[in-house]
């Protein structure tokens, strides 16, 4: 007589819920801690005078040239002639060797102007000046 058994091999299986626990655990952390980082900067605090005061990340910020469609270079805003923009640049590439710096030119306006641009960057010492385009849809 042959004995059956009534049990049937379960097989090994995976649990899910610590798995899921931890990823919860891990989305609160970052989102706790990155809460605590803008709050440390939104703090107001009395900062100290100094002569010469300037963040120092000053120099490792991005330079960003617009190039409207009419031609005219425009830093932070403001219009600037070619030759302003080459001491800006240089001074800044001085600073820094890695300054990055960013051409947006507008659609319209024609390559002459922004290889205008890409020509001062390159000049002033810009290794790989970037151009910024936007995304197709």
């Amino acid at each position: 007589m042959m004995i059956r058994s009534t049990q049937q091999d379960s097989g090994v299986s995976i649990e899910l819920t610590p798995m899921i626990d931890t990823v919860f655990l891990l989305l609160t952390f970052f989102l706790v801690a990155t809460t605590f980082q803008q709050a440390e900067r939104e703090m107001s605090i009395a900062l100290p005078e100094a002569s010469a005061a300037v963040p120092i990340t000053a120099g490792f910020r991005e330079i960003v040239i617009n190039v409207d469609s009419g031609g005219a270079l425009v830093v932070n805003g403001a219009a600037v002639t070619p030759d302003a923009l080459r001491d800006m640049i240089t001074s800044a590439v001085e600073g820094n060797p890695d300054q990055k710096v960013t051409i947006r030119g507008d659609r319209h306006a024609e390559y002459a102007h922004i290889v205008v641009a890409l020509d001062i960057c390159k000049g002033a010492g810009v290794p790989e000046p970037f151009l910024d385009t936007v995304v197709a849809r």
